[in-house]
Parts: structure tokens; C-alpha cells; sequence
């Protein structure tokens, strides 16, 4: 079994004034894209690595990996990513400092700025047409509102959730809200996700107007008539690569489930917007949830048979990981954590989850400062945590401590800045940019096409991912190379 897969990352941009006046994001990111434009001619490229890069609605960064069959090459690109736009940062700061601005930009991966506004940390997986799409939902549904309590990457969020008001009885996609939903207010406490409260629908094709856990939009970026693309806008921005092998690993087995045809049962939740609230809200996973057919569940209750069917499909080596010794190493990190929430000691995973490990250092500040959970200087610290900038925040020296357990090798990530992976058609695109570019070429490339933009108008269009090989591509590519050392003198 194999399955294409990717991650979109938006960055939020920070600028902390010293003498000189505040710059807004729009301002510095014009500062952090100056290299690309100067090297793409636009503020979004694709990159010799098979990934995008641009600038997204609201002066956020993002990076698109390259499409990945094999969940180690996604966590290096994702690592690739960080790396790239802190290069990005350290000379937008020098520009700066050059144009007279003392103070400093960050770049922060996390949920939510000051505002209250949020973007997030995009997954796409490659699903089959033929997979009966309403029945995905509904088995992936009930496991999406409860995999923050795995892979959240912890917020201050309100003590008491806001709900929408009631519009109506909730369809089968789990859209809509509780009938006794109402609007409330409280003092704060430690959440498992600042996105859960943002979530309005279980799937829709709006990203922004009426957020759904679940996007809709059909843009497959593949052979339409085979394959289509499953967008999860639910999940965190994942500081620790372990919480990022979980959370997208888990997702994928759990799609692998639903094709191979294993009977789950009806897992639905009634008020599935009520419920990723509550979730977010309870640590131990035992808030009672209510079922489509009336009886009751929890959230580690409902973890628990995902795992176990996992674990069964993975024994039969029917799974689109990549490998047997990531998809055991999922598996065991799932239960471990499970094990440890139950038994009401998650900490001894604070250096694989991002939730965990960002309460254990909120707790040990609260401890010595004597501070509730509204204290101001959590919220700094919470900032911090996600903070990117070389030289900020706090899990640089954590992982130099040891303290964050790595997945990857450096030299993957550093591979993965300028190679893309070699299993899928990314290679192809990223090896036609590069060559593009040494010729000194106008070109156009997107996730199918790759087209240059001269009298001859040559274009090869790649519709299966999974391919890494096509002979139209490699003759464009070879005669690009050919062309370079002329064009070059």
C-alpha cells in the first residue's frame, strides 16, 4: 500500500520594537521574501527541493513539503522547511538592521497571534476516488476531534469553551453544533489545541469563512478520474519531529484502515463541534462524549480501537508508511502515550509531545512563580516555545540538552533544504527548477505542470505522484542542462 502525503506550514511573523518605530508583518515580510523574489521574481516559488514556498493571506509564510510516500522524508522536509525560513529571518534581520530598524523579527510556528487570530498546519493525503468519501468522514471524524489529546501542541485557551449558536440539527459530516450550545466566558487554562476552538464544521469546502475540520475542496493536484486530495485543517503546528511522525503517522494509518476495508463500527459523535472543545479542555481524555446512536465515549476510549485496529493492519504489513520500523515506532508511541494519560503521568513523554512537554515547563514556572494560568508571562513563554528565530526561544537549547527526541538526522534535514525526495514525481519538479534556473530560463511550474515560457512553449504534465520517472521530463531537463554552461558564460 502506498499514499502520497504533504504539510502545509503557515509562520506567524513578530516584530519587537527597540527606539525605532513598530513594523507590522506586511512590512517585515516583504524583508523576509526580498532573497526570493531576487531569486524567483515572485513572493511564491517552488523550490530545487519539490516544496512551495509563498507568502499566504495575512503576511504568513508558508511552506508546502514535497510530496512524500514515506513518512521520514515528510519529517525532514517539514525540519527542511523550519530551516529555510530561519535562513530567510536571519537575513531580513540584517536588511533591517542595514535599512536603520533596531529592533527584532521573529518567526513563529504556532496557532494564533496576539489578535486572536489563526492559521495553521495543513495536512494532505492522497486518497483513492473510489473510496466511498462519506464513509471516510465519518470513520475519520470521531478520530480527528479526539487525536489532539496525542498530538496537540498545547495552548492557553479560555476555562470555558465558546460554542456557535445552534443552527440546526448536525449532518452526517458532523457539521453544525449542540442543541445546547451557548456563548461563554471564564478565566484561562493549559488546552491541548488553540485550534479546536476555531473549528465550526466537520467538513465543508470553506477554509476560513466557516472553518471545518475537514476541507472539502476538491483539487486533487493528481489524475482526477483516480485519486483525490484529503485536506485536514485541524491539526497544530508540531514543534517535536516525534509529534509530527504521531500525528501524521497516525492519520495515515488510519486512512489505510478505511481502504483496506476494515469494519470500525459506527464511531460518530453527535455534537462533534461541541466535542472538540471539551476534548481540548481535558488532559486525561475522560470526558464523557456522546455517540451518533446514544451511548457514551471518551476520547481515550475512542483512541484506544483506532490503535488497536492499527496495530492489527500493521502486523499484516498492510500500511503506507514507508517503512515497518517507523509504522512499529508509531504504533508504540501511541500506546505509550495512551498508557501514560490513563494511568495520569503523560511527563515521561515530555520529549516527544509537544502538549506535554510545553506543560511541563508551564507547571515548573507556576510552581516557582506561584501564577495561575492567566498570568501574562505564560503567554510569552508560549510564544516562545514555537519561537524559530536562531538564537530564540526554547527548544534549541532543549534539544541540545537532549531533551527533544529526534526522528531525522540533521543531515536529512540538511539534505532535504536542497534535495527533494526520490520516490515521487518531487523529484522531477525539483530537478527541472534547478535546472531551469542554471539556464537562466523563464518557466512555470505548479504541482502537475512544468512548462517553460518560450516560442516552443514545451510542458510536460506529471498527474501520478507516485512516478518519479518520466522521459518528457528528463529530456526538458537534460536539454536545460545542456543549455547551462552557455548561458552561464
Amino acid at each position: 500500500m502506498r499514499r502520497i502525503y504533504g504539510l502545509e506550514t503557515e509562520y506567524g511573523i513578530a516584530y519587537t520594537a527597540d527606539t525605532t518605530r513598530r513594523l507590522g508583518p506586511e512590512e517585515v515580510a516583504r524583508y523576509l521574501f526580498r532573497p526570493v523574489v531576487d531569486w524567483g521574481r515572485s513572493s511564491n516559488v517552488f523550490l530545487p527541493n519539490g516544496s512551495r514556498l509563498y507568502l499566504d493571506v495575512g503576511s504568513h509564510p508558508e511552506y508546502a513539503t514535497a510530496e512524500c510516500d514515506r513518512l521520514t522524508d515528510l519529517i525532514a522536509q517539514d525540519g527542511a522547511g523550519d530551516a529555510i525560513l530561519a535562513d530567510l529571518l536571519v537575513n531580513a534581520q540584517a536588511a533591517l538592521e542595514a535599512d536603520g530598524h533596531d529592533g527584532r523579527a521573529h518567526l513563529v510556528k504556532n496557532n494564533t497571534d496576539a489578535q486572536g487570530n489563526s492559521y495553521g498546519s495543513h495536512e494532505n493525503l492522497l486518497v483513492r476516488r473510489s473510496m466511498d468519501f462519506s464513509h471516510l468522514t465519518s470513520v475519520l471524524l470521531p478520530f480527528l476531534v479526539t487525536r489532539q489529546l496525542l498530538v496537540g501542541a498545547g495552548a492557553l485557551v479560555p476555562a470555558r469553551p465558546t460554542f456557535q449558536v445552534p443552527t440546526g440539527e448536525t449532518n452526517r459530516a458532523g457539521a453544525g453544533s449542540a442543541p445546547d450550545a451557548r456563548p461563554q466566558t471564564g478565566g484561562r487554562t493549559f488546552g491541548l489545541s488553540a485550534r479546536s476552538d476555531v473549528m465550526w464544521e466537520g467538513l465543508s469546502s470553506a477554509t476560513t469563512r466557516s472553518r471545518p475540520i475537514i476541507n472539502a475542496r476538491d483539487e486533487p493536484h493528481a489524475d482526477a478520474e483516480k485519486y483525490r486530495r484529503l485536506h485536514v485543517i485541524v491539526g497544530d503546528s508540531s514543534m517535536l519531529p516525534a509529534t509530527t511522525e504521531l500525528k501524521v503517522g497516525s492519520a495515515i494509518l488510519v486512512l489505510d484502515l478505511i481502504e483496506a476495508g476494515v469494519p470500525m463500527g459506527d464511531r460518530s459523535l453527535r455534537h462533534p463541534i461541541r466535542d472538540i472543545r471539551l476534548v481540548s479542555r481535558d488532559l486525561t481524555g475522560r470526558t464523557p462524549l456522546e455517540s451518533a446512536d446514544g451511548r457514551t465515549t471518551d476520547a481515550l476510549s475512542l483512541q484506544r480501537v483506532y490503535l488497536e485496529h492499527a496495530t492489527a493492519l500493521v502486523a499484516r504489513g498492510d500500511h503506507s508508511l514507508g517503512d515497518d520500523a517507523v509504522a512499529a515506532r508509531v504504533l508504540d508511541r501511541w500506546r505509550r502515550l495512551l498508557d501514560a494519560i490513563e494511568a495520569g503521568d503523560p511527563t515521561p513523554l515530555a520529549g516527544e509531545i509537544d502538549w506535554v512537554l510545553k506543560k511541563s515547563l508551564m507547571d515548573r514556572y507556576r510552581e516557582r512563580s506561584g501564577s495561575d494560568w492567566d498570568d501574562p508571562r505564560l503567554t510569552r513563554l508560549d510564544v516562545a516555545y514555537h519561537d524559530i528565530t536562531p538564537g530564540s526561544g526554547l527548544l534549541g537549547p532543549l534539544r541540545e540538552a537532549g531533551r527533544a527526541v529526534p526522528v531525522v538526522t540533521p543531515y536529512e534535514i540538511a539534505t532535504a533544504r536542497h534535495r527533494p525526495p526520490e520516490t515521487t514525481r518531487a523529484q522531477l519538479r525539483g530537478r527541472f527548477v534547478e535546472a531551469a534556473h542554471r539556464a537562466r530560463r523563464d518557466f512555470t511550474v505548479d504541482w502537475v505542470h512544468l512548462r517553460l515560457n518560450d516560442q516552443s512553449h514545451r510542458a510536460v504534465v506529471l498527474k501520478d505522484p507516485f512516478e518519479p520517472v518520466s522521459e518528457r521530463a528528463e529530456a526538458l531537463i537534460t536539454a536545460l542542462l545542456d543549455e547551462a554552461p552557455s548561458r552561464s558564460v
